[in-house]
C-alpha cells in the first residue's frame, strides 16, 4: 500500500479556499505538505472556529477539512531571519505552492524569480483571481468576482434579469483543481526534461475553459445563451420534475430512451410518432414538460426512479446534503471519511475523487495545530539543532 506522490515535498503558503484545496489534493495523494503560516496562523483558522454547530474542539469546518494530512510550520517571512530558514526549506522542496494576490509573492521575495536562484529545479504554482500579467491582473478577486466576470452566472438560474452563481463555489474549486493538474505536469516535465518552472493558474481562466463547448457555441453564431434553469436547450425532456415528495431529474439524451419512458409514464399524447425523434419533441418542449410535471407528482420519487431505473431511463433525485452523503454509491466510494482532530474527537469530510489500482493507500491525518510541527521539520528536514530553534524562536523568526 502506498500513495503516489510519496517523496514530493510540498511547501503550502496558501489561505481561504482556493489554494488550501489544492494542497489538501496534494497531501492526499501522499505529498509530504507543509503548511508554512504567519506566527499568529493563516486566516482560515479562525472561520467558524467559534460556531458551535460547525467547528470540533476550535477548529472550523474550512480548516478541518482542507489542511488534513498537512504538516504546520510557522515562519516570519516578512523578517530577513525568516526568510532564510524558509529558504533553507525551498533547497530541500519540490513544489512552492501560493494563492496571495497578484504581486506579493514578488514583495516578499519568495517568487519563481527568486527561488530558482536558490533550488533551480524548484517548482512554483499561484493560484490568482487574474493570473501573473495582463491589463486587470492586480484586480482582488474572490469566487464569486470571477463566477460573474467568467460568464457562467449568465447562464445559471431560471432567467436572465436574475442570475445565479454556483451553489458551490467553483471559482475557488476550479482553481485549486488546475492548480494540481498544472503541478503534476510541471512533475513530470522536470522528470522528463530536468528543469523546473512557475506555474500561473488565474481563477478567471479557469472559468473560461469550463465555459467549453458553449463558448465555441457562441463564436459560431454570434448569440449569448440564456438560462434555461434545470432544462436543456437540446435534449427534451431534460429537466426537474416535481414529484409527491421532492424532485426527480429525468435525462433523455438519446431517442432510444423516449420509448422507455413513454412505456413508464403511459400518456397517449406523448405516443405519436413524431416524438421518437429530438426535433419534435423539443419543439413541444412546453407541452411534454407539463405532462410529465402532471404525472410525475402523483408518486414519490423514490417510486419513479425505480420504475424509470427499472428501463435504463436517466434519472435521480435531487438529493440535499444528508442524501447525498448517505448514498450507498457514495459510501462505497469512500467518499465520506474521518478527519480526526489533533486533540482527540473526529468529524466526517468528504474523501480523495481521485482512485488509483496500483498506488491505491488512503489515509487522513488531523489538520495542524499552529506551528505543531514547527521543531521536527526544522530538526528533520534542515538539521537544526535544538539550540539554533530556540534561538530563532527568541527572536521571533518561527513558532
Amino acid at each position: 500500500m502506498s500513495k503516489p506522490l510519496e517523496g514530493i515535498r510540498v511547501l503550502d503558503l496558501t489561505h481561504m479556499l482556493s489554494g488550501p484545496y489544492a494542497g489538501m489534493i496534494l497531501a492526499d495523494l501522499g505529498a509530504e505538505t507543509i503548511k508554512v503560516e504567519p506566527l499568529a496562523g493563516e486566516g482560515t483558522r479562525a472561520l467558524l472556529a467559534k460556531d458551535p454547530r460547525h467547528s470540533l474542539k476550535g477548529m472550523g469546518a474550512y480548516f478541518l477539512t482542507l489542511n488534513r494530512n498537512k504538516q504546520s510550520v510557522c515562519i516570519d517571512l516578512k523578517s530577513a531571519n525568516g526568510l532564510e530558514v524558509f529558504y533553507d526549506l525551498v533547497r530541500k522542496a519540490d513544489v512552492v505552492l501560493d494563492n496571495f494576490s497578484a504581486g506579493v509573492p514578488q514583495k516578499l521575495k519568495i517568487d519563481y524569480a527568486h527561488l530558482r536562484e536558490i533550488n533551480p529545479l524548484i517548482i512554483t504554482c499561484s493560484v490568482s483571481g487574474f493570473g501573473q500579467d495582463g491589463p486587470n491582473y492586480l484586480r482582488p478577486a474572490f469566487d464569486q468576482v470571477v463566477q460573474g466576470i467568467g460568464g457562467g452566472m449568465s447562464i445559471t438560474g431560471d432567467n436572465a434579469e436574475t442570475p445565479t452563481r454556483a451553489g458551490i463555489p467553483i471559482g475557488d474549486l476550479g482553481g485549486g483543481m488546475f492548480a494540481v493538474m498544472g503541478i503534476l505536469a510541471a512533475i513530470q516535465a522536470r522528470h522528463s526534461k530536468g528543469h523546473g518552472q512557475h506555474v500561473d493558474i488565474s481563477m478567471l481562466d479557469c472559468q473560461i475553459s469550463m465555459l467549453n463547448y458553449m463558448a465555441t457555441m457562441y463564436f459560431l453564431s454570434g448569440e449569448n445563451p440564456t438560462p434555461l434553469g434545470n432544462g436543456h436547450f437540446v435534449h427534451v425532456p431534460y429537466n426537474t420534475y416535481r414529484t409527491a415528495d421532492g424532485f426527480i431529474i429525468i435525462a433523455v439524451i438519446f431517442d432510444s430512451f423516449w420509448d422507455n419512458l413513454v412505456g413508464v409514464i403511459d400518456v397517449d399524447v406523448l405516443r405519436d410518432e413524431k416524438y421518437k425523434t429530438q426535433p419534435a419533441r423539443l419543439a413541444d418542449k412546453a407541452l411534454i414538460d407539463g405532462i410529465l410535471n402532471e404525472i410525475l407528482i402523483t408518486q414519490s420519487t423514490d417510486h419513479w426512479v425505480a420504475k424509470l431505473s427499472a428501463v435504463r431511463v436517466p434519472c435521480a433525485p435531487v438529493n440535499r446534503f444528508s442524501e447525498a452523503l448517505a448514498d450507498p454509491q457514495v459510501r462505497h466510494r469512500k467518499m465520506v471519511v474521518s478527519i480526526p482532530h489533533p486533540e482527540g474527537g473526529s468529524v466526517e469530510a468528504p474523501g480523495n475523487p481521485i482512485k488509483l489500482s496500483a498506488d491505491d493507500e488512503e489515509s487522513f491525518s488531523a489538520p495542524p495545530l499552529l506551528g505543531q510541527h514547527t521543531d521536527a521539520v526544522l530538526q528533520r528536514v534542515l538539521g537544526y539543532d535544538e539550540a539554533r530553534i530556540a534561538a530563532l524562536k527568541t527572536q521571533k523568526t518561527v513558532g
